[in-house]
Protein backbone atom coordinates (compact mmCIF):
# COMPACT_ATOMS: atom_id res chain seq x y z
CA UNK A 1 0.00 0.00 0.00
CA UNK A 2 1.32 3.21 -1.34
CA UNK A 3 1.79 6.16 1.36
CA UNK A 4 -0.73 8.39 -1.43
CA UNK A 5 -3.31 5.57 -1.30
CA UNK A 6 -3.48 5.75 3.13
CA UNK A 7 -3.09 9.35 3.20
CA UNK A 8 -6.39 9.53 0.51
CA UNK A 9 -8.45 7.48 2.48
CA UNK A 10 -7.80 9.64 5.72
CA UNK A 11 -8.89 12.59 3.80
CA UNK A 12 -12.63 10.99 2.97
CA UNK A 13 -14.56 13.52 0.77
CA UNK A 14 -17.60 11.52 2.43
CA UNK A 15 -16.95 12.72 6.03
CA UNK A 16 -18.70 16.36 6.41
CA UNK A 17 -15.45 17.87 8.30
CA UNK A 18 -13.46 16.86 5.08
CA UNK A 19 -15.63 18.97 2.95
CA UNK A 20 -15.58 21.81 4.94
CA UNK A 21 -11.74 22.04 5.31
CA UNK A 22 -9.35 19.50 4.40
CA UNK A 23 -8.86 18.57 8.24
CA UNK A 24 -8.47 14.50 7.11
CA UNK A 25 -9.43 12.08 9.40
CA UNK A 26 -7.26 11.12 12.82
CA UNK A 27 -3.56 10.51 11.92
CA UNK A 28 -2.23 7.04 13.54
CA UNK A 29 -0.02 8.48 16.82
CA UNK A 30 2.54 6.28 18.29
CA UNK A 31 0.39 3.59 20.22
CA UNK A 32 -2.92 4.27 18.69
CA UNK A 33 -2.48 0.34 17.35
CA UNK A 34 -3.00 -1.35 21.02
CA UNK A 35 -6.98 -1.00 20.20
CA UNK A 36 -6.77 -2.29 17.26
CA UNK A 37 -3.99 -2.32 14.00
CA UNK A 38 -5.47 -2.09 10.65
CA UNK A 39 -4.76 -5.95 9.90
CA UNK A 40 -7.24 -6.53 12.63
CA UNK A 41 -9.75 -3.72 11.05
CA UNK A 42 -9.80 -5.31 7.59
CA UNK A 43 -10.47 -9.12 9.02
CA UNK A 44 -12.99 -7.67 11.45
CA UNK A 45 -14.60 -6.31 8.63
CA UNK A 46 -15.22 -8.81 6.09
CA UNK A 47 -14.54 -11.83 8.17
CA UNK A 48 -18.56 -12.26 8.45
CA UNK A 49 -18.58 -13.00 4.68
CA UNK A 50 -19.20 -16.90 5.03
CA UNK A 51 -18.64 -18.92 2.21
CA UNK A 52 -14.63 -17.22 1.64
CA UNK A 53 -11.54 -19.06 3.16
CA UNK A 54 -9.62 -16.28 4.91
CA UNK A 55 -6.03 -16.78 4.74
CA UNK A 56 -3.63 -14.82 6.99
CA UNK A 57 -0.23 -14.67 4.98
CA UNK A 58 2.41 -14.36 7.95
CA UNK A 59 3.14 -15.71 11.21
CA UNK A 60 1.10 -17.82 13.34
CA UNK A 61 0.47 -15.61 15.94
CA UNK A 62 -1.42 -12.68 13.43
CA UNK A 63 -3.95 -15.49 12.90
CA UNK A 64 -5.89 -15.16 16.34
CA UNK A 65 -6.47 -11.71 16.03
CA UNK A 66 -9.64 -11.33 15.20
CA UNK A 67 -11.39 -14.48 13.61
CA UNK A 68 -13.20 -15.01 16.71
CA UNK A 69 -13.86 -11.86 18.41
CA UNK A 70 -16.82 -10.35 16.33
CA UNK A 71 -20.35 -12.17 17.92
CA UNK A 72 -21.59 -12.53 14.19
CA UNK A 73 -24.26 -14.97 13.08
CA UNK A 74 -24.05 -17.10 10.01
CA UNK A 75 -27.70 -18.58 8.43
CA UNK A 76 -25.49 -20.67 6.57
CA UNK A 77 -22.21 -21.59 5.87
CA UNK A 78 -19.18 -21.92 8.85
CA UNK A 79 -16.00 -21.78 6.73
CA UNK A 80 -15.48 -18.51 7.75
CA UNK A 81 -15.00 -19.52 11.23
CA UNK A 82 -12.07 -21.52 10.19
CA UNK A 83 -8.52 -20.13 11.06
CA UNK A 84 -6.46 -20.58 8.22
CA UNK A 85 -2.74 -19.42 7.84
CA UNK A 86 0.79 -19.81 5.81
CA UNK A 87 2.34 -19.81 9.21
CA UNK A 88 5.53 -18.41 8.34
CA UNK A 89 8.72 -19.11 10.08
CA UNK A 90 12.24 -17.93 9.94
CA UNK A 91 13.36 -20.17 7.49
CA UNK A 92 10.72 -19.26 5.22
CA UNK A 93 11.68 -15.28 5.12
CA UNK A 94 15.28 -15.63 5.21
CA UNK A 95 14.78 -18.71 2.00
CA UNK A 96 12.33 -16.08 0.45
CA UNK A 97 9.99 -19.01 0.23
CA UNK A 98 6.91 -16.98 1.37
CA UNK A 99 5.35 -16.05 -2.21
CA UNK A 100 5.23 -20.13 -2.68
CA UNK A 101 4.00 -20.93 0.65
CA UNK A 102 1.28 -19.05 0.24
CA UNK A 103 0.40 -20.56 -3.18
CA UNK A 104 0.40 -23.87 -1.64
CA UNK A 105 -2.19 -22.55 0.82
CA UNK A 106 -4.79 -21.11 -1.87
CA UNK A 107 -4.17 -24.45 -3.53
CA UNK A 108 -4.70 -26.45 -0.25
CA UNK A 109 -7.66 -24.31 0.65
CA UNK A 110 -9.29 -24.34 -2.62
CA UNK A 111 -9.27 -28.67 -2.48
CA UNK A 112 -10.27 -29.05 0.73
CA UNK A 113 -13.44 -26.47 1.22
CA UNK A 114 -14.42 -25.04 -2.37
CA UNK A 115 -14.60 -21.83 -1.18
CA UNK A 116 -16.59 -19.32 -3.35
CA UNK A 117 -13.41 -16.91 -2.89
CA UNK A 118 -10.03 -16.56 -1.09
CA UNK A 119 -9.48 -13.16 0.69
CA UNK A 120 -5.74 -13.05 1.89
CA UNK A 121 -4.92 -10.90 4.04
CA UNK A 122 -1.43 -9.56 4.60
CA UNK A 123 0.67 -9.10 7.91
CA UNK A 124 3.30 -6.52 8.89
CA UNK A 125 6.17 -9.24 8.27
CA UNK A 126 4.87 -9.85 4.48
CA UNK A 127 4.42 -6.33 3.52
CA UNK A 128 7.91 -5.50 5.34
CA UNK A 129 10.11 -8.23 3.49
CA UNK A 130 7.83 -7.21 0.24
CA UNK A 131 5.68 -10.15 -1.17
CA UNK A 132 4.31 -9.24 -3.95
CA UNK A 133 0.26 -10.45 -2.41
CA UNK A 134 -1.68 -9.15 -5.80
CA UNK A 135 0.42 -10.35 -7.94
CA UNK A 136 0.27 -13.82 -6.37
CA UNK A 137 -3.08 -13.60 -5.50
CA UNK A 138 -3.72 -12.89 -9.38
CA UNK A 139 -1.80 -15.91 -10.74
CA UNK A 140 -3.45 -18.48 -7.92
CA UNK A 141 -6.90 -17.03 -9.94
CA UNK A 142 -6.11 -17.63 -13.10
CA UNK A 143 -4.68 -21.29 -12.17
CA UNK A 144 -7.21 -21.93 -10.20
CA UNK A 145 -10.26 -20.88 -11.40
CA UNK A 146 -11.57 -19.31 -8.14
CA UNK A 147 -11.51 -15.57 -7.54
CA UNK A 148 -8.69 -14.53 -4.80
CA UNK A 149 -8.86 -11.22 -3.67
CA UNK A 150 -5.64 -9.99 -2.13
CA UNK A 151 -6.40 -7.53 1.09
CA UNK A 152 -3.28 -5.70 1.61
CA UNK A 153 -4.11 -4.14 5.09
CA UNK A 154 -0.55 -4.43 7.42
CA UNK A 155 -0.85 -4.49 10.73
CA UNK A 156 1.17 -1.12 10.83
CA UNK A 157 -0.85 0.89 7.74
CA UNK A 158 -2.46 2.06 10.74
CA UNK A 159 -5.28 2.01 13.34
CA UNK A 160 -8.23 -0.71 13.52
CA UNK A 161 -10.65 2.10 11.69
CA UNK A 162 -8.20 2.38 8.88
CA UNK A 163 -8.03 -1.17 7.93
CA UNK A 164 -11.47 -0.86 8.33
CA UNK A 165 -11.47 0.92 4.76
CA UNK A 166 -8.33 -0.45 3.16
CA UNK A 167 -10.68 -3.68 3.53
CA UNK A 168 -13.69 -1.61 1.81
CA UNK A 169 -11.34 -0.27 -1.03
CA UNK A 170 -10.59 -4.10 -1.68
CA UNK A 171 -13.76 -4.95 -2.58
CA UNK A 172 -14.59 -1.91 -4.48
CA UNK A 173 -11.54 -2.90 -6.17
CA UNK A 174 -11.70 -6.48 -6.85
CA UNK A 175 -15.54 -7.52 -5.99
CA UNK A 176 -17.99 -5.24 -6.45
CA UNK A 177 -19.61 -4.91 -9.56
CA UNK A 178 -18.23 -8.30 -10.65
CA UNK A 179 -21.93 -10.10 -10.92
CA UNK A 180 -25.20 -9.23 -11.83
CA UNK A 181 -27.59 -10.46 -9.43
CA UNK A 182 -30.26 -13.27 -9.67
CA UNK A 183 -33.93 -12.40 -10.94
CA UNK A 184 -36.11 -12.45 -8.12
CA UNK A 185 -37.76 -15.93 -7.64
CA UNK A 186 -41.22 -16.92 -8.40
CA UNK A 187 -41.87 -17.52 -4.42
CA UNK A 188 -40.63 -14.28 -3.49
CA UNK A 189 -43.15 -12.61 -5.93
CA UNK A 190 -46.29 -11.17 -4.24
CA UNK A 191 -48.82 -10.01 -6.30
CA UNK A 192 -49.84 -6.01 -6.82
CA UNK A 193 -46.01 -5.66 -4.76
CA UNK A 194 -42.88 -4.71 -6.58
CA UNK A 195 -39.59 -6.02 -5.16
CA UNK A 196 -36.42 -3.40 -4.99
CA UNK A 197 -33.02 -4.17 -4.45
CA UNK A 198 -31.49 -2.97 -1.49
CA UNK A 199 -27.56 -3.16 0.48
CA UNK A 200 -26.35 -2.43 3.74
CA UNK A 201 -22.91 -0.67 4.19
CA UNK A 202 -21.07 -1.58 7.79
CA UNK A 203 -23.58 -3.98 9.37
CA UNK A 204 -22.35 -7.00 11.24
CA UNK A 205 -25.25 -8.74 12.05
CA UNK A 206 -23.91 -8.87 15.60
CA UNK A 207 -25.75 -11.40 18.05
CA UNK A 208 -27.55 -12.19 14.84
CA UNK A 209 -29.81 -8.90 15.66
CA UNK A 210 -30.47 -8.22 11.94
CA UNK A 211 -32.44 -11.14 12.10
CA UNK A 212 -35.11 -9.08 13.83
CA UNK A 213 -35.27 -6.26 10.91
CA UNK A 214 -34.81 -8.47 8.05
CA UNK A 215 -38.79 -9.67 8.15
CA UNK A 216 -39.77 -6.26 7.95
CA UNK A 217 -37.67 -5.82 4.63
CA UNK A 218 -39.36 -8.89 3.75
CA UNK A 219 -42.88 -7.59 4.35
CA UNK A 220 -41.74 -4.34 2.26
CA UNK A 221 -40.91 -6.15 -0.72
CA UNK A 222 -37.25 -4.89 -0.26
CA UNK A 223 -34.45 -7.59 -1.17
CA UNK A 224 -31.11 -7.42 0.64
CA UNK A 225 -29.13 -8.01 -2.25
CA UNK A 226 -25.76 -7.44 -0.53
CA UNK A 227 -24.58 -6.82 3.06
CA UNK A 228 -21.11 -5.49 3.90
CA UNK A 229 -20.66 -7.63 5.56
CA UNK A 230 -23.12 -9.67 8.40
CA UNK A 231 -24.32 -12.93 7.49
CA UNK A 232 -23.08 -12.05 3.45
CA UNK A 233 -21.86 -14.39 0.35
CA UNK A 234 -19.47 -13.44 -1.84
CA UNK A 235 -22.04 -13.44 -4.98
CA UNK A 236 -24.10 -10.93 -2.99
CA UNK A 237 -21.26 -8.77 -2.68
CA UNK A 238 -20.35 -8.87 -5.83
CA UNK A 239 -24.19 -7.37 -6.95
CA UNK A 240 -23.94 -4.68 -4.67
CA UNK A 241 -23.62 -2.26 -7.14
CA UNK A 242 -27.04 -3.16 -8.61
CA UNK A 243 -29.16 -1.81 -5.37
CA UNK A 244 -31.35 0.69 -5.66
CA UNK A 245 -30.45 2.38 -2.19
CA UNK A 246 -27.62 1.59 0.40
CA UNK A 247 -27.74 2.34 3.72
CA UNK A 248 -24.50 3.03 5.70
CA UNK A 249 -24.79 1.89 9.45
CA UNK A 250 -21.50 2.33 10.36
CA UNK A 251 -20.09 5.44 9.15
CA UNK A 252 -16.54 5.44 10.59
CA UNK A 253 -15.81 1.97 9.15
CA UNK A 254 -16.93 2.13 5.35
CA UNK A 255 -18.68 5.11 4.66
CA UNK A 256 -16.09 5.16 1.63
CA UNK A 257 -17.34 2.37 -0.02
CA UNK A 258 -20.69 3.89 -0.05
CA UNK A 259 -19.26 7.15 -1.82
CA UNK A 260 -17.48 4.86 -4.46
CA UNK A 261 -20.30 3.05 -5.59
CA UNK A 262 -22.60 6.26 -5.83
CA UNK A 263 -19.75 7.61 -7.97
CA UNK A 264 -19.40 4.64 -9.64
CA UNK A 265 -22.62 3.21 -10.45
CA UNK A 266 -25.42 5.91 -8.76
CA UNK A 267 -26.76 3.81 -6.21
CA UNK A 268 -27.73 6.87 -3.32
CA UNK A 269 -27.11 5.96 0.35
CA UNK A 270 -28.18 7.68 3.41
CA UNK A 271 -26.62 7.31 7.26
CA UNK A 272 -29.16 5.20 9.69
CA UNK A 273 -29.33 2.97 12.41
CA UNK A 274 -31.43 -0.07 13.44
CA UNK A 275 -31.36 0.98 17.37
CA UNK A 276 -34.48 2.45 18.75
CA UNK A 277 -37.86 2.70 18.29
CA UNK A 278 -37.82 6.08 16.63
CA UNK A 279 -34.66 5.83 14.98
CA UNK A 280 -35.62 1.82 13.10
CA UNK A 281 -38.87 3.72 11.90
CA UNK A 282 -36.97 6.27 10.21
CA UNK A 283 -34.70 3.96 8.64
CA UNK A 284 -37.51 2.32 6.44
CA UNK A 285 -38.91 5.46 5.39
CA UNK A 286 -35.33 6.97 4.28
CA UNK A 287 -35.37 3.85 2.04
CA UNK A 288 -38.42 4.63 0.73
CA UNK A 289 -37.69 7.90 0.21
CA UNK A 290 -34.50 7.22 -1.83
CA UNK A 291 -36.39 4.14 -3.58
CA UNK A 292 -39.11 6.87 -4.55
CA UNK A 293 -42.24 4.21 -4.80
CA UNK A 294 -45.43 6.07 -3.75
CA UNK A 295 -47.37 2.43 -2.71
CA UNK A 296 -43.99 1.22 -1.03
CA UNK A 297 -43.89 4.72 1.07
CA UNK A 298 -47.90 3.93 1.98
CA UNK A 299 -46.96 0.79 2.65
CA UNK A 300 -44.27 1.48 4.65
CA UNK A 301 -46.10 4.08 6.90
CA UNK A 302 -48.34 0.89 8.07
CA UNK A 303 -46.00 -1.17 9.09
CA UNK A 304 -44.42 1.41 11.17
CA UNK A 305 -47.83 2.23 12.74
CA UNK A 306 -48.26 -1.60 13.50
CA UNK A 307 -44.79 -2.21 14.89
CA UNK A 308 -44.80 0.71 16.93
CA UNK A 309 -47.97 0.36 18.34
CA UNK A 310 -47.01 -3.26 19.41
CA UNK A 311 -43.73 -1.95 20.68
CA UNK A 312 -44.92 0.75 23.02
CA UNK A 313 -46.74 -1.47 24.19
CA UNK A 314 -44.20 -4.29 25.04
CA UNK A 315 -41.86 -1.43 26.26
CA UNK A 316 -44.44 0.03 28.55
CA UNK A 317 -43.73 -1.96 32.03
CA UNK A 318 -40.05 -1.42 31.17
CA UNK A 319 -40.21 2.23 30.23
CA UNK A 320 -41.91 2.31 34.36
CA UNK A 321 -38.73 0.90 35.54
CA UNK A 322 -35.97 2.78 33.36
CA UNK A 323 -37.51 6.26 33.95
CA UNK A 324 -35.17 8.63 35.72
CA UNK A 325 -32.27 5.90 35.39
CA UNK A 326 -28.86 7.71 35.03
CA UNK A 327 -26.20 5.86 32.13
CA UNK A 328 -22.86 6.24 31.28
CA UNK A 329 -22.36 5.05 27.75
CA UNK A 330 -18.64 4.43 26.97
CA UNK A 331 -18.85 2.94 22.77
CA UNK A 332 -17.74 4.66 19.46
CA UNK A 333 -19.05 4.99 15.66
CA UNK A 334 -22.82 4.41 15.01
CA UNK A 335 -23.59 3.36 18.73
CA UNK A 336 -22.24 6.67 20.25
CA UNK A 337 -25.50 8.18 19.38
CA UNK A 338 -28.01 5.82 18.28
CA UNK A 339 -27.57 4.55 21.48
CA UNK A 340 -28.30 7.21 22.92
CA UNK A 341 -31.78 7.57 20.99
CA UNK A 342 -32.65 4.34 21.85
CA UNK A 343 -31.68 5.15 25.55
CA UNK A 344 -33.81 8.55 25.69
CA UNK A 345 -36.53 6.56 24.22
CA UNK A 346 -36.87 4.12 27.31
CA UNK A 347 -36.96 7.29 30.05
CA UNK A 348 -33.18 7.25 30.70
CA UNK A 349 -30.87 9.56 31.07
CA UNK A 350 -27.37 9.25 28.98
CA UNK A 351 -25.15 11.49 31.50
CA UNK A 352 -21.93 10.74 28.98
CA UNK A 353 -21.45 9.35 26.10
CA UNK A 354 -17.29 8.04 24.49
CA UNK A 355 -16.64 8.95 21.44
CA UNK A 356 -13.44 7.83 20.75
CA UNK A 357 -14.27 6.06 17.73
CA UNK A 358 -16.87 8.44 16.44
CA UNK A 359 -16.66 10.49 13.01
CA UNK A 360 -17.76 14.59 13.39
CA UNK A 361 -20.81 14.00 12.07
CA UNK A 362 -21.72 10.98 14.70
CA UNK A 363 -20.26 13.81 17.33
CA UNK A 364 -23.28 16.51 15.71
CA UNK A 365 -26.30 13.64 16.08
CA UNK A 366 -25.22 13.59 19.83
CA UNK A 367 -25.49 17.46 20.36
CA UNK A 368 -28.50 17.32 18.54
CA UNK A 369 -29.76 14.25 20.98
CA UNK A 370 -28.20 15.38 24.17
CA UNK A 371 -27.70 19.46 23.59
CA UNK A 372 -25.01 21.38 23.11
CA UNK A 373 -23.26 20.82 26.33
CA UNK A 374 -23.22 16.95 25.74
CA UNK A 375 -20.52 15.33 27.55
CA UNK A 376 -18.45 13.56 25.62
CA UNK A 377 -15.93 11.00 26.38
CA UNK A 378 -12.34 10.39 24.94
CA UNK A 379 -10.62 8.42 27.63
CA UNK A 380 -11.45 4.96 28.14
CA UNK A 381 -9.06 4.22 30.69
CA UNK A 382 -10.72 2.25 33.95
CA UNK A 383 -9.86 5.46 35.72
CA UNK A 384 -11.21 7.90 33.72
CA UNK A 385 -14.76 5.80 33.28
CA UNK A 386 -14.89 5.05 36.94
CA UNK A 387 -14.39 9.04 38.08
CA UNK A 388 -16.80 9.52 35.18
CA UNK A 389 -19.30 7.54 36.82
CA UNK A 390 -19.24 8.16 40.49
CA UNK A 391 -19.18 12.62 39.49
CA UNK A 392 -22.01 12.33 36.99
CA UNK A 393 -23.90 9.54 39.24
CA UNK A 394 -24.66 7.37 36.86
CA UNK A 395 -26.62 3.70 37.29
CA UNK A 396 -25.13 2.14 34.45
CA UNK A 397 -22.58 1.41 32.51
CA UNK A 398 -23.26 0.48 29.37
CA UNK A 399 -19.72 -0.23 27.02
CA UNK A 400 -17.46 -2.72 25.33
CA UNK A 401 -16.59 -6.24 26.40
CA UNK A 402 -12.89 -5.12 28.04
CA UNK A 403 -14.56 -2.83 30.35
CA UNK A 404 -16.60 -5.48 31.83
CA UNK A 405 -13.95 -6.37 34.51
CA UNK A 406 -13.63 -2.60 35.21
CA UNK A 407 -17.37 -2.68 36.27
CA UNK A 408 -17.13 -5.95 37.97
CA UNK A 409 -14.02 -4.92 40.59
CA UNK A 410 -16.08 -1.69 41.22
CA UNK A 411 -19.07 -3.28 42.13
CA UNK A 412 -21.29 -1.30 39.43
CA UNK A 413 -24.09 -2.50 37.03
CA UNK A 414 -22.64 -3.53 33.86
CA UNK A 415 -24.43 -3.84 30.31
CA UNK A 416 -22.11 -5.21 27.19
CA UNK A 417 -22.79 -3.09 23.92
CA UNK A 418 -20.36 -3.66 21.56
CA UNK A 419 -19.25 -6.67 19.65
CA UNK A 420 -19.06 -9.47 22.05
CA UNK A 421 -22.38 -9.03 23.53
CA UNK A 422 -24.73 -12.06 22.84
CA UNK A 423 -28.05 -10.12 22.86
CA UNK A 424 -29.24 -8.02 19.51
CA UNK A 425 -30.96 -5.06 20.01
CA UNK A 426 -31.50 -3.92 16.47
CA UNK A 427 -34.94 -3.39 15.39
CA UNK A 428 -38.54 -3.26 17.15
CA UNK A 429 -37.50 -6.42 18.91
CA UNK A 430 -34.51 -6.03 19.89
CA UNK A 431 -35.54 -2.57 21.47
CA UNK A 432 -38.00 -4.79 24.11
CA UNK A 433 -34.53 -7.35 24.59
CA UNK A 434 -32.73 -4.10 25.17
CA UNK A 435 -34.40 -2.71 28.14
CA UNK A 436 -35.09 -6.37 29.66
CA UNK A 437 -31.19 -6.15 30.05
CA UNK A 438 -31.00 -2.85 31.36
CA UNK A 439 -33.49 -3.40 33.97
CA UNK A 440 -32.20 -6.99 35.03
CA UNK A 441 -28.27 -5.32 34.75
CA UNK A 442 -29.26 -2.63 37.27
CA UNK A 443 -31.68 -4.60 39.30
CA UNK A 444 -29.71 -7.76 39.76
CA UNK A 445 -29.75 -8.25 43.82
CA UNK A 446 -26.11 -8.73 43.62
CA UNK A 447 -25.17 -5.26 43.93
CA UNK A 448 -26.94 -4.94 46.81
CA UNK A 449 -24.93 -8.01 49.04
CA UNK A 450 -21.39 -7.06 46.74
CA UNK A 451 -21.31 -3.52 48.50
CA UNK A 452 -21.79 -4.67 52.05
CA UNK A 453 -18.93 -4.78 54.62
CA UNK A 454 -17.30 -8.50 54.75
CA UNK A 455 -18.42 -10.65 57.34
CA UNK A 456 -14.99 -10.70 58.60
CA UNK A 457 -14.67 -6.81 58.28
CA UNK A 458 -17.87 -6.56 60.92
CA UNK A 459 -16.13 -8.12 63.53
CA UNK A 460 -14.99 -6.46 66.48
CA UNK A 461 -11.28 -7.76 67.30
CA UNK A 462 -11.79 -10.18 70.11
CA UNK A 463 -15.56 -11.49 68.77
CA UNK A 464 -14.91 -15.41 68.66
CA UNK A 465 -16.09 -16.87 64.82
CA UNK A 466 -19.34 -18.54 64.65
CA UNK A 467 -19.54 -22.07 64.53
Amino acid sequence: MKPAQIAELLNEPACAHNAKEKSGCARPKPGATAGGCAFDGAQIALLPIADVAHIVHGPISCAGSSWDNRGTRSTGPTLWRIGMTTDLTEQDIIMGRSEKRLLHAIKQAIDDYRPAAVFVYATCVTALIGDDLEAVCKAAGEMFGVPVIPIDAAGFYGTKNMGNRLAGEAMVKYVIGTREPDPVPPEAQRPGIRVHDISLIGEYNIAGEFFHVLPLFDELGLRVIGTLSGDARFHEVQTMHRAEASMVVCAKALLNVARKVKERYGVPFFEGSFYGVADMSQTLRDFARLIGDPDLTARTEALIAREEAKANAALEPWRVRLKGKRALLYTGGVKSWSIVSALQDLGMTVVATGTKKSTEEDKARIRELMGPDAKMIEDGSPKALLSAYKELKADILIAGGRNLYTALKARIPFLDINQEREFGYAGYAGMVELARQLALSMESPVWEKVRRPAPWARLQVGTPLAA
